[in-house]
């Protein structure tokens, strides 16, 4: 059963976004009627179907992605970061909680967060174009996972960052990029090199979005280019859902080790 003080701490960390929804939901949603105004209505009007789907419909599962982790990250790393610039955190950490709860608290809370702006950007995608759910509990599953993953990674982000400038950086130039570059606005398949997708497949975003794409449309860019053996080519999104479980978890226990070690909290 959860205790007293863990869900007071998760029930002020998700009031701390859900009582400015002017600079937590409505940044997300505008973006994204602009990115499928530009690049679904304008540019995918120019471009063929991809992988048999409409281009506006094949952005829908990266676009989503970009948004949930997004706000995961930044929810837990602006959450860990201002507890410590204004020293508040040191309630928390006096708090009779152990450690990994509350590491799990942050990142439920920021996850939640994340999983919000997720929906939001499904109910935006869905005004311009139809969309179904081939693999519904698929799809919860891999959106649970990654907006925990990039909930914990928000929280080193966090502890490592010494001003606000960093966590701008982190966010901006090096969590986007790498989400732009995994196969949100175009296929794998697209590519005529072999080696062309084979860096593709360094980027961890890829399987993030594959993943989604799949419980969401049905189709799997890793299915297609065969990153298991042919007999096992169908079970690509379960693997890359597993690995997304496994490396989630080392995440949490990394960050659970921080706190233990009091990394950044004391500084």
């Amino acid at each position: 059963m959860l205790s007293v003080g863990f869900r007071a701490l998760f029930r002020r960390e998700v009031l701390r976004f859900v009582r400015r929804p002017k600079n937590t939901f409505m940044p997300p949603a505008i973006t994204n009627v602009l990115y499928f105004a530009v690049f679904g209505l304008i540019l995918g009007g120019r471009i063929d179907e991809i992988a048999g789907f409409p281009y506006i419909l094949f952005i829908v599962p990266g676009l989503i992605v970009l948004g949930a982790i997004s706000n995961a990250f930044e929810n837990a790393s602006f959450s860990i970061f201002h507890g410590r610039w204004n020293e508040y955190i040191h309630e928390t950490l006096t708090s009779p909680l152990s450690y990994a709860e509350m590491v799990v608290a942050y990142v439920a809370a920021s996850a939640v967060r994340g999983l919000i702006v997720g929906v939001i950007i499904a109910v935006v995608g869905r005004l311009f174009v139809p969309i179904s759910i081939e693999h519904g509990l698929f799809l919860v599953a891999t959106m649970v996972i990654i907006t925990a993953l990039f909930a914990g990674l928000g929280i080193i982000g966090g502890l490592v960052a010494r001003d606000f400038d960093d966590l701008t950086v982190m966010n901006q130039f090096i969590l986007r990029p790498l989400v732009f570059f995994g196969a949100v606005f175009y296929s794998l398949e697209t590519f005529e090199q072999a080696w062309q997708v084979q860096i593709s497949l360094v980027n961890p975003m890829v399987y993030m979005v594959d993943s989604v794409r799949y419980g969401l449309l049905g189709y799997s860019d890793l299915i297609e280019v065969g990153i298991l053996p042919a007999p096992y080519a169908d079970l690509a999104p379960l693997f890359s859902l597993g690995v997304l479980t496994t490396v989630t978890a080392v995440v949490l226990a990394i960050d659970v080790y921080l706190f233990k070690t009091g990394y950044g909290l004391t500084d």
